[in-house]
């Protein structure tokens, strides 16, 4: 399991992928999440709705609700045009942090 402090201030940038794939509701966001990473690493309900107020707010996502499902309509999220800028920007940043890095901790394995 990864310590979520080595990736919480990268959650906007995860989040904001997952809805760029396709809009989803938070329960398949989580569990994606889950699943691409093995279990390795699982957001908490809390924390994936705190970052979705958090994108809206910034217009990085907008949210809908879909057709009736299991007894109620599911909140869906989509990426906005701001939001896929955002995203853009961000995959360019994390492609140099990562850069630099490596450049330190490559060899020690």
């Amino acid at each position: 399991m990864i310590r979520s402090d080595s990736i919480r201030g990268h959650l906007d940038s995860i989040i904001l992928r997952l809805i760029f794939e396709e809009d989803q509701y938070g329960y398949e966001i989580s569990k994606q999440i889950s699943e691409r990473t093995d279990d390795r690493f699982q957001i908490k309900e809390a924390t994936l709705y705190a970052v979705f107020q958090r994108l809206e707010k910034k217009d990085l996502i907008e949210s809908y609700f879909g057709d009736v499902s299991h007894g109620g309509k599911r909140k869906y999220y989509r990426i906005t045009t701001l939001g896929r800028a955002y995203l853009r920007e961000a995959a360019a940043e994390w492609k140099q942090t990562k850069e630099i890095i490596d450049v330190f901790m490559e060899g020690l394995n």
